[in-house]
């Protein structure tokens, strides 16, 4: 496995050629925020062939550093892998569409990328386990759009496209590790969902939620949706393996509130806050589960929240993981809506305010 990477940064353009490392399976992995359009397509027809897959981003990841309405890419040449994209819009079977479109001999991993705002990010995942089973590593994450919560999209087929998804298979003798780091922490009482639907939370305690979540924030409520990144909700598992929420919208009229991901009925929640240490120290030590020697390509999906937080200190986190990485390894990420990676038992599910690393290694490679 061979890779280079790039950026484009507008008034400067690409940093070096656009061109494949090696002669094998080609890979694109492409992250970008609010970039022309015909930047993205003469990237696809730079590489003709090349099996491509990104989405737009709230900031992007490029080794240590992160762009704003740039491109962070890996081209990726494969010795013995190989791959096939497969794009299909945003619906309730999205996932198990995926996973049928996907499955082959020899799948080891599916890298998923998501519109981030029109999506149920947990009926995404449903569908993806249902149809590839627990013999597939699944990560990704939700398309972001800095802390503007507009508009967002996947990259596929060399173009931009809105409300759609799409899923990377990788075939054959790539090694796939994943890791995920937190870092957040519960505070105040606890309460219980008492009315939801599928991601979308009515009430709280049989208050409106909306109006609850308002008094927790104060004068930050005046900054809805995006404040809610400061302060997720925590749904508790009594066996300590808790799920993270992130908003997605607010709804005044229904005083409601749009999540990521399914806020079941019947749910003991409680709300979430962080230190600036806390989230970096969980970068790291998440990343130091990735063992074996020899560079390796990682990619890292952190939430937007985690950004928001360590404001001047973002750079903290792509740091600490880069810092963790075996010598000569590249690094390439995005600041998302929402993550997708395995929970502790193996089984992939949608994660918010986490930052997770998913690691490719070709076992061929010397």
């Amino acid at each position: 496995m061979q890779v280079v990477q790039r950026t484009w940064r507008a008034g400067s353009g690409w940093d070096g050629p656009l061109e494949a490392p090696g002669s094998g399976a080609t890979v694109v992995v492409a992250f970008g925020g609010r970039v022309p359009v015909d930047v993205l397509e003469d990237l696809g027809r730079a590489l003709p062939g090349a099996a491509c897959i990104g989405c737009s981003t709230a900031g992007e990841i490029a080794g240590d550093e992160i762009l704003d309405d740039g491109v962070s890419l890996a081209i990726v040449s494969f010795e013995s892998t190989t791959a096939r994209v497969s794009t299909v819009p945003v619906a309730p079977d999205a996932g198990r569409a995926l996973g049928e479109a996907l499955q082959g001999e020899g799948l080891a991993h599916v890298f998923v990328l998501s519109d981030g705002l029109q999506v149920n990010g947990s009926a995404l995942v449903a569908g993806l386990r249902e149809q590839l089973g627990d013999g597939v590593v699944v990560t990704g994450g939700l398309a972001g759009d800095g802390s503007r919560f507009g508009s967002t999209w996947v990259w596929s087929g060399g173009r931009p496209l809105e409300g759609h998804i799409v899923a990377l298979g990788l075939y054959g003798d790539v090694e796939v590790q994943h890791a995920c780091g937190g870092g957040w922490e519960p505070f105040g009482i606890e309460r219980t969902v008492t009315s939801s639907r599928d991601n979308v939370l009515m009430a709280l305690d049989g208050r409106p939620a909306l109006a609850l979540y308002k008094e927790y924030l104060g004068d930050l409520a005046d900054e809805l949706p995006a404040t809610g990144l400061l302060f997720p909700l925590a749904l508790l598992d009594r066996h300590g393996d808790d799920m993270v929420r992130t908003i997605l919208a607010v709804d005044e009229e229904a005083q409601s509130l749009t999540f990521a991901g399914d806020v079941p009925e019947g749910s003991r929640v409680r709300l979430m806050r962080t230190t600036l240490d806390s989230l970096v120290d969980a970068a790291a030590e998440a990343t130091a589960t990735v063992s074996g020697g020899g560079p390796v390509l990682a990619l890292v999906v952190s939430c937007v929240g985690r950004r928001l937080v360590l404001a001047d200190r973002a750079e903290d986190e792509p740091e600490a993981v880069s810092d963790q990485l075996p010598a000569g390894s590249g690094l390439l990420g995005f600041f998302s809506y929402g993550e997708l990676s395995p929970t502790a038992d193996g089984t992939c599910d949608l994660h918010n305010q986490t930052m997770t690393l998913t690691v490719w290694r070709e076992s061929t490679s010397t």
